[in-house]
C-alpha cells in the first residue's frame, strides 16, 4: 500500500477521487493500491521554552537568550488525533512507500516533513509537486513522481525559516518586554515590516502643507495651466506662490488672443502587463476591487483548490514555461463565453500558435512554480461567488492580455502663450489600442486634444485661478505595502528592478498577508477603509528597537539567504550562525540599552499575568468642559468630562473619525479643538461646532466625515 499525505481534508478528498479511494476508513481513504489521508494545515510544532526546560515558565532576563542546538518539535494537542491516524498509516507494515502531497512549497514541505520526522517514520518518499488541482494534473502529477531527496533544499530552507522566527522572536520578545515593562511582541519579518508603517506614518505626521496658487486658461476647445518657462523642476512649474500674482495674470490674459508656441508628440509604446504572481495579484485587488491582501489569498485558494479554476496562487513568479506554450493555448480556448472574442483577436502565429514572448515563457525566471494563470478546465462562471469571479475575471483578462500587442500612442505637449504667459497642455493621441482593448470600459478615457499646429490662434475665453495645497504621502493601502515589503522597503514599479531584488524582499508571497493581518491583530497598526497605518503602539516598538531588526533591507537579505538555501546555494549552519548572532545582539541591546520609551498604558505588563486595568484618567491641564467648565480628563479610550459622576455627558471617543480616514485624536489635538473649535493638520481639518464633531481631508475627491451630535448643552 501507498500512503499520500494531503495538507488538507479538501484536497485529500480530490486526489482520493482522482486515484479511486472510495473505502471511508476513520481520517482516511483506501482504494486497492492508494491511501489518502491528510493534515490539518500544521499537526507539529517547535515547542515552547518551559516545555523543554521549566525554568523558562517565569520571565528572567538572566536566562537569556535562549539557543538549543537543536529546538525540540511537538504534536499539536487540538489536531492530535489526526497526527496519531497519518503516524499509524505512514508506518503500517504494509506501507511500501509514502507520498508527500502537502502543498507544492516551503510551507508545504515543512508541513509534511515535521509530521513524518515526528513519527519517526523510515519509509521511501516520493514527492507529488503540481500547480492546478485539475484531475488531468493530479493524473500527471502521479506519473511523474520525484523522490524527496529533490526537495532537501526546500526542507533546509523552511527549517531555518522556522527555527530563525522561534529565536528571534522568543527572544527578542522576551527581552523587550522585560526591559521596558510591556508588553512587546517583536519578529524578524514582523518588526521590519510594521517599521515600513512607522516611517510613512512619520512622514504624513511631519509633512507642512505648503499653500500655492494655478492658473487655468480656457481656449474654447481645449485648455491649458499656467507654468514657468524657466523653472527646472516641472512639478512646481506651475506654482504661483500668492493670490495676487495669480489673479493678476488670470486678468492679464481673459478675452486676449493666445497662439500654439509649439506640439511636441513623442512616439510611446506600453506593453502588457506581465502575468500575475501572488503578490501582483493582490496589489492589483486591492487597488480595483478593495480586497485586502488576506482576502484575495483566501479567493485565489478557493479558486485553486475547490473551484479548480486557476493555478497554485502561492507563487512569486510572473513567467510560464516553455513546455506550457500548448496548454497555455488549450486554456485559452476553453475560457468561458465572455472571453471568446478577447481570445479570438490574440494575433496568433501560422497554424495558430500563440505569439511567443520572453516576458511570458522563461524557464529561467521559474523556481517552484509558474505564474497565475486560469486551468484549462472551464470554470463554472454560473456558480462562483461574486468575489471569486472577479478575481477569476482579473486572472482571465490578464492571461489573454499578455499575448496583445503593446498599446501606442503619442504624448502631445502644446504649449499656448497670451501676453507674455506660457500655457501647458498634455494629452495623447492613440494609434494603436492594442492589449487595452482585452479592457474596454475599464481603463481610464485619455485627454482627447483637438488638432493643433503651431501658430494657431485663439481667445482665452476665461482665466481661472485656483488656490491649491500640497498633500502629504498617501497612507499606505494592501496594495503599496506589498509591493514595500516585495521590495524590501522599496516600493519598485519597473519590471526589471523587481525582478533584481526577487528572493530578497520581506516574508514570501504566501506569507505577507498574514504578516499584515498580525501586525493588526497585535494593535500595532490599524486598517481604515483601504488605508494601513501605525499606531501609537506600532510607533512606541519601533522607537525601541534597533536598526538590525527594524531595517527591512537587513531582514531583506536574510530571506535572500533562505531563497538561496531552497536553490542549495547557501550552508544552512552559516545562516543560523547569523541569526544566533543577531539574537544575541538584539537580546544584549535589551539588556544594556539607556534608552527610555514612551509606552501606552495598554501595553505595560499585568503583576502575575493578570490582566492589567485601564489606566485612571488624568486631566488634561487647562483644558475644561464646554458643558459644565469642570476639568476634561483623557483615559485608554476617550477624553471626557471629569464630573461624569455628576451626570455631565461630554466625550470624545479617541477613533470618532477613524471610519471615515481620519486620524485618532490625541491630547494636543481636543486641546486646540476645544480651545478654537478647528484643528489644521497635514492630512485635513477637524471641526467642533455645535456639539459636532467632524473632518475634513485634504484630499478633494474624499468625502468628509461627521460623527453626529457629540455633545449638547442643556
Amino acid at each position: 500500500m501507498i500512503v499520500v499525505v494531503a495538507e488538507k481534508p479538501s484536497v485529500g478528498r480530490d486526489i482520493a477521487r482522482v486515484l479511486q479511494c472510495r473505502e471511508k476508513g476513520d481520517g482516511f481513504l483506501k482504494g486497492e493500491k492508494y491511501l489518502v489521508t491528510w493534515a490539518v494545515g500544521h499537526l507539529v510544532t517547535l515547542c515552547e521554552p518551559d516545555e523543554m526546560d521549566e525554568k523558562y515558565k517565569k520571565w528572567r532576563m538572566d536566562d537569556l537568550p535562549i539557543l538549543p542546538e537543536n529546538i525540540p518539535t511537538k504534536v499539536i494537542s487540538k489536531t492530535k488525533a489526526q497526527f496519531s491516524i497519518i503516524k499509524k498509516l505512514i508506518n503500517d507494515k504494509d506501507t511500501e512507500k509514502v507520498i508527500c502531497a502537502t502543498d507544492a512549497g516551503r510551507e508545504g514541505e515543512l508541513i509534511f516533513r515535521l509530521i513524518y520526522n515526528q513519527a519517526k517514520c523510515k519509509k521511501p518518499i516520493d514527492r507529488l509537486w503540481i500547480s492546478s488541482m485539475t484531475d488531468e494534473a493530479i493524473k500527471e502529477g502521479f506519473a511523474t513522481l520525484k523522490p524527496s531527496s529533490e526537495y532537501e533544499g526546500l526542507y533546509r530552507s523552511a527549517t531555518c525559516r522556522s527555527q530563525a522566527d522561534w529565536l528571534v522572536g522568543m527572544n527578542a520578545s522576551r527581552a523587550f518586554t522585560l526591559r521596558f515593562d510591556a508588553l512587546l511582541s517583536v519578529g524578524r519579518v514582523q518588526t521590519p515590516t510594521l517599521a515600513i508603517l512607522v516611517k510613512r506614518y512619520r512622514e504624513i505626521q511631519n509633512f507642512k502643507p505648503e499653500e500655492y496658487y494655478t492658473v487655468t486658461a480656457d481656449f474654447g476647445d481645449y485648455s491649458g495651466q499656467w507654468f514657468n518657462e524657466k523653472t527646472e523642476d516641472e512639478k512646481k512649474a506651475n506654482r504661483i506662490p500668492d493670490q495676487e500674482t495669480a489673479k493678476k495674470i488670470a486678468a492679464q490674459v481673459k478675452g486676449k488672443e493666445a497662439r500654439v508656441k509649439s506640439v511636441d508628440a513623442e512616439e510611446k509604446k506600453e506593453w502588457p502587463p506581465q502575468l500575475y504572481d501572488l503578490t501582483s495579484l493582490q496589489r492589483e485587488a486591492n487597488k480595483k476591487l478593495g480586497f485586502t491582501a488576506d482576502k484575495t489569498l483566501k479567493i485565489a485558494q478557493e479558486l485553486y483548490e475547490k473551484w479548480k479554476a486557476v493555478t497554485y496562487p502561492r507563487t512569486d513568479s510572473r513567467y510560464l514555461p516553455l513546455d506550457m506554450i500548448l496548454r497555455t493555448k488549450q486554456t485559452l480556448q476553453k475560457l468561458p463565453g465572455t472571453y471568446k472574442p478577447f481570445v479570438d483577436n490574440i494575433p496568433w502565429r501560422e497554424e495558430g500558435k500563440l505569439p511567443f514572448s520572453k516576458r511570458i515563457f522563461d524557464n529561467a525566471k521559474i523556481s517552484d512554480h509558474h505564474a497565475i494563470i486560469p486551468t484549462p478546465q472551464t470554470a463554472p462562471m454560473d456558480k462562483l461567488p461574486p468575489d471569486a469571479a472577479k478575481l477569476f475575471d482579473m486572472i482571465a483578462r490578464r492571461t489573454i492580455a499578455v499575448f496583445y500587442p503593446p498599446h501606442e500612442y503619442d504624448a502631445i505637449k502644446v504649449v499656448t502663450t497670451s501676453e507674455g504667459h506660457a500655457f501647458k497642455t498634455t494629452g495623447r493621441t492613440v494609434r494603436v489600442n492594442g492589449w487595452k482593448d482585452v479592457y474596454a470600459g475599464d481603463e481610464k478615457a485619455e485627454d482627447a486634444l483637438p488638432s493643433l499646429e503651431t501658430g494657431d490662434g485663439r481667445t482665452v475665453s476665461k482665466a481661472t485661478p485656483k488656490k491649491e495645497t500640497t498633500k502629504p504621502p498617501a497612507p499606505h493601502t494592501d496594495a503599496s505595502l506589498l509591493a514595500a515589503m516585495e521590495n524590501a522597503g522599496r516600493e519598485l514599479e519597473d519590471e526589471k528592478l523587481r525582478e533584481q531584488m526577487k528572493g530578497s524582499g520581506l516574508g514570501t508571497p504566501a506569507t505577507r498577508a498574514a504578516i499584515i493581518e498580525r501586525l493588526i491583530q497585535v494593535g500595532y497598526a490599524s486598517r481604515r477603509g483601504r488605508a494601513i497605518s501605525a499606531t501609537e503602539k506600532g510607533v512606541s516598538l519601533i522607537d525601541i528597537a534597533p536598526e538590525e531588526i527594524a531595517s527591512p533591507e537587513t531582514t531583506g537579505k536574510w530571506e535572500l539567504a533562505l531563497d538561496e538555501i531552497a536553490q542549495n546555494k547557501r550552508d544552512t549552519e552559516r545562516f543560523m550562525q547569523g541569526i544566533r548572532n543577531l539574537t544575541t545582539f538584539l537580546v544584549d541591546y535589551a539588556k544594556n540599552t539607556n534608552q527610555e520609551a514612551n509606552i501606552p498604558e495598554e501595553m505595560r505588563r499585568g503583576k502575575k499575568g493578570a490582566r492589567r486595568k485601564t489606566a485612571a484618567a488624568k486631566n488634561i491641564d487647562g483644558v475644561a468642559c464646554p458643558l459644565c467648565g469642570k476639568p476634561v480628563s483623557e483615559n485608554s479610550k476617550a477624553f471626557g468630562c471629569s464630573d461624569w459622576r455628576n451626570g455631565c455627558h461630554f466625550t470624545l471617543w479617541k477613533n470618532a473619525l477613524t471610519r471615515g480616514g481620519g486620524p485618532i485624536l490625541s491630547e494636543k489635538v481636543v486641546t486646540l479643538l476645544l480651545k478654537n473649535g478647528t484643528v489644521k493638520g497635514s492630512t485635513g481639518v477637524i471641526s467642533l461646532q455645535n456639539g459636532q464633531l467632524s473632518f475634513t481631508p485634504n484630499f478633494s475627491e474624499a468625502p468628509s466625515v461627521s460623527t453626529g451630535i457629540t455633545y449638547q448643552k442643556t
